[in-house]
């Protein structure tokens, strides 16, 4: 078979932690929902204007939701009210074909700032990050 047809080769399980890697559906992960192992997560919060909406929603384990809330409302909204940010992002990562993100990378930025990275599953629980504050540029 050309390599070009080749499935690509799906990463085994992460060497420790939590694995979500057999979550490879939308039906799974709302499953996991109704057992009380997962949450629904706005990447774009209602209170900045996020839509309900399924493309604007990610699944994440308990507690996750919560830590990314109090990172927009705590440390972001007040950015956003002393106009030092204008602009956000919440960018999720995934780990093969897994429906649960295994980090989501949050920037707030124009003119000053403010990057966080919240580490959930697989490879993104071995990363050291740092909280960049904000800044003037």
């Amino acid at each position: 078979m050309p390599f070009w047809k080749r499935k690509p080769k799906e990463p085994g399980p992460p060497a420790h932690g939590p694995d979500f890697s057999g979550v490879d559906t939308q039906e799974k992960a709302l499953a996991l929902v109704e057992e009380g192992k997962l949450e629904p997560l706005y990447l774009m919060p209602p209170e900045f204007g996020g839509p309900d909406d399924p493309r604007n929603i990610v699944y994440v384990p308990i507690g996750i939701a919560d830590i990314k809330r109090g990172t927009d409302l705590n440390i972001i909204a007040p950015l956003v009210e002393s106009r030092d940010v204008r602009n956000y992002s919440a960018v999720p990562e995934y780990r093969g074909r897994s429906f649960v993100p295994m980090a989501i990378k949050i920037v707030a930025s124009d003119p000053k700032r403010f990057e966080s990275e919240i580490n959930i599953w697989g490879e993104a629980l071995d990363r050291e990050t740092e909280v960049e504050h904000p800044n003037s540029g």
